[in-house]
């Protein structure tokens, strides 16, 4: 396989901008994600892609739970925010406030939509586990186009 004309075309693939927090044992963290997916309509289910070696796939597998923000169109600043660690001060994570949802994940007050899950099953292969998760909660904060990773200006895959 050529590996430009792979990595070009699942470059190709789209992908939203998303930021999933989580919280275990007094730790929170975040990260933006873009391998995210709604699997099932009944029970209603997603799926997301996180890498096995950030803090926030290791608070996912203590918790069993993570809350996913829709990023809008004009929120970019919040999507890079979290390409970095998170950083908890009182009530904000890295600058953007948050209040404790259902499973105590926390949600982003700032977010265009959020939706809190409990893992249901996960499979574990190459650099990322897909953890599938029950949708328990869920809000929309206000009507805004979310950010795709081609319209920030980002690539990612490959």
């Amino acid at each position: 396989m050529d590996p430009t004309q792979k990595k070009k075309a699942l470059r190709m693939v789209s992908y939203g901008l998303y930021v999933a927090t989580a919280h275990a044992h007094d730790k929170y963290a975040a990260g933006t994600v873009t391998w995210l997916s709604q699997c099932s309509f009944e029970p209603p289910l997603v799926m997301a892609g996180i890498r096995r070696d950030s803090e926030l796939h290791k608070i996912i597998k203590a918790s069993h739970a993570f809350a996913v923000h829709i990023v809008g169109k004009s929120q970019k600043k919040l999507a890079t925010t979290f390409f970095k660690a998170a950083k908890v001060e009182g009530d904000t994570l890295s600058g953007y406030r948050f209040e404790a949802g259902k499973t105590g994940s926390p949600i982003l007050v700032d977010a265009v939509a959020w939706f809190e899950c409990r893992v249901v099953d996960e499979v574990r292969r190459g650099d990322h586990t897909v953890f599938v998760a029950e949708v328990i909660a869920a809000g929309v904060c206000r009507e805004e186009e979310p950010l795709t990773v081609r319209a920030a200006g980002f690539a990612y895959g490959g």
